[in-house]
């Protein structure tokens, strides 16, 4: 076993953040179970975790618009990518940039 002190740690903090736990079901009958992470962590994103196939992600509304990106990333057919799409336009924030 790797001894801890011969880690080298590039980041390594501790935050408060807020989780929105929530399960829908589109016209497609496909069933989301998502968990929807606010941090300050990703530059205003939101980590989004689909509890059913373990896949997670750092999503704003940018990625959102990037064509088929959902579809691949949670392995999605087009109405259930749209379904997804359209709940997590909702939630997630546009990216914003610090000094």
């Amino acid at each position: 076993m790797t001894d801890p002190n011969d880690l080298d740690f590039l980041s390594d903090s501790t935050e408060s953040t807020s989780t929105r736990f929530v399960t829908f079901i589109g016209h497609s009958l496909k069933r989301f179970d998502l968990a929807v992470t606010t941090t300050n962590r990703f530059y205003g994103k939101k980590l989004v975790a689909d509890l059913q196939n373990g896949r997670t992600a750092i999503l704003g509304t940018d990625d959102l618009e990037e064509e088929g990106y959902l579809e691949r990333l949670f392995t999605l057919d087009e109405q259930e990518g749209e379904e997804l799409r359209t709940f997590l336009y909702q939630v997630v924030g546009d990216p914003y940039f610090t000094d």
